[in-house]
């Protein structure tokens, strides 16, 4: 039988390795967003291959078409058999990552350049998701070398290329695929913990809708001068459509959202002075929103200008500007319908439409949220596994994040039992400039995914 110490002191002398692995994989710059270059994805996709073809899998790299008909990114699929009659876990995570951002937001010259600082290793994709990749390797290595070159339960890997865009051949992939995807508890390494120290389960996450919106007000610019006054520029009008979004203490004005105002009894507190820690919010600057603060973060909905055409000060010039587009993200409460809500948000930004100019309103992205719970034996065998690993009490989260293909997984899969686990924590700066991964939790990691498969294959001994 394998035991938690053995499980421990396996991961704490191959942890060089792992780091090297990380450090390895964040070199390789998957940005999956158009315009960045895709060859690095499929390389990408060729050293995970690689890193589970050496750790005893089948591995091979695969895609399937989008809804469009345009080529997948490249995803990996391995697979290795466990003793007959053995549970079957699909474990999930994605190669691609983000773009840089702002490089004069990196404390190092390169972000693909992986550098540690203290406790963290610091470098795009670092935590998302190459520390979720390095944990499936890891403990499989693990499981498979205390367990005499055998693994307790049989383990399909899927470790996805485009993620970060929204997956848009997820759907078909799954479809392509579906009997070897097929599993009794699938777990997704692509959510974040507690806070360092604290292990967490997420069960509720928020869905997502993205919407350019855009605004006409003229068929070419004019001098502001002479037709000023009259005549609002579409930047302004748009300005001011915008702040028709929220009501004065910050909630979301849009009727017809469903909203949860109280995130659940299950659910830890969450103190503001932590929070602002976390977020590191300037001083002065004030919470917006109503209700508990979880719920502002997990359970109401919320709307984000995360883009505007609008003309760059080096262009500026005495013109009032004849069109002007933003683009909003939103998120979902679980339990909300994304056509609905995008419906929802159109009628609103009908019914405020400044001075009769004219609005255009396109859907992008849709996902819907997922609302689940770790009242499972499956659950049950994670909280038992993150506790073993950490020493302390494991809780369920929310995540106001997006991950809409867990309810895609429950649909095509609607006996498994999904479990949605911590790598990040709230300093881990997922998306954003000096993105990290706490070196200590990354072990623990490990360690829990591999005793949690030891757990479901009845292979440990507590």
């Amino acid at each position: 039988m394998i035991t938690v110490n053995s499980v421990r002191t396996a991961v704490h002398d191959a942890f060089p390795t792992i780091v090297k692995d990380l450090t390895e994989l964040v070199a390789i710059p998957s940005v999956s967003a158009t315009g960045h270059d895709q060859a690095q994805v499929a390389r990408s996709a060729e050293h995970v291959a690689a890193l589970l073809a050496a750790s005893g899998m089948e591995a091979q790299i695969c895609s399937a078409p989008g809804s469009d008909g345009a080529p997948g990114r490249p995803a990996v699929l391995a697979h290795r058999e466990g003793p007959a009659g053995s549970p079957h876990v699909l474990l999930y995570a994605h190669h691609d990552v983000q773009p840089v951002g702002d490089p004069q937001g990196w404390a190092q010259p390169d972000p693909f350049t992986a550098v540690r600082r203290g406790d963290r290793l610091f470098g795009r994709g670092t935590a998302d998701d190459g520390a979720g990749i390095v944990a499936h390797v890891h403990a499989l290595r693990t499981l498979a070398a205390l367990g005499q070159d055998s693994l307790p339960c049989s383990v399909t890997v899927f470790i996805e290329g485009e993620e970060e865009v929204g997956s848009p051949s997820f759907e078909n992939f799954l479809a392509a695929h579906r009997e070897r995807l097929e599993a009794d508890v699938i777990v997704v390494a692509d959510s974040s913990n507690w806070k360092v120290g604290a292990p967490a389960l997420t069960t509720s996450l928020r869905g997502v809708i993205q919407v350019d919106v855009r605004l006409e007000v003229l068929d070419h610019a004019l001098h502001s001068g002479q037709y000023g006054g009259p005549i609002m520029d579409a930047t302004t009008a748009m300005c001011r459509l915008m702040a028709t979004l929220h009501n004065e203490a910050g909630d979301v004005a849009v009727p017809g959202l469903v909203c949860h105002c109280q995130a659940g009894p299950d659910f830890p507190d969450y103190s503001e002075a932590d929070f602002r820690m976390d977020a590191g919010m300037l001083d002065g600057v004030e919470l917006v929103g109503t209700g508990d603060l979880t719920a502002r973060l997990w359970t109401k909905p919320t709307l984000t200008v995360i883009g505007m055409d609008v003309t760059p000060l080096q262009l500026a010039g005495n013109v009032l500007a004849p069109s002007c587009t933003a683009r909003l993200s939103m998120r979902i409460a679980p339990g909300q319908d994304p056509q609905e809500a995008f419906e929802a948000l159109t009628a609103h930004l009908q019914a405020h439409t400044p001075f009769g100019a004219r609005l255009n309103v396109v859907l992008g992205e849709a996902g819907p949220a997922f609302d689940g719970s770790s009242q499972t034996p499956a659950g049950r065998a994670a909280h038992w596994a993150l506790e073993a690993a950490w020493g302390t009490p494991s809780v369920d989260i929310g995540q106001g994040g997006s991950i809409p293909f867990i309810a895609t997984l429950q649909e095509t899969f609607p006996d498994a039992q999904v479990l949605v686990t911590g790598i990040e924590d709230p300093d881990s700066r997922a998306h954003s400039e000096d993105e990290s991964m706490h070196l200590g939790e990354l072990e623990r990691v490990v360690v829990a995914e591999a005793l949690l498969l030891a757990r479901l294959g009845g292979a440990v001994a507590e």
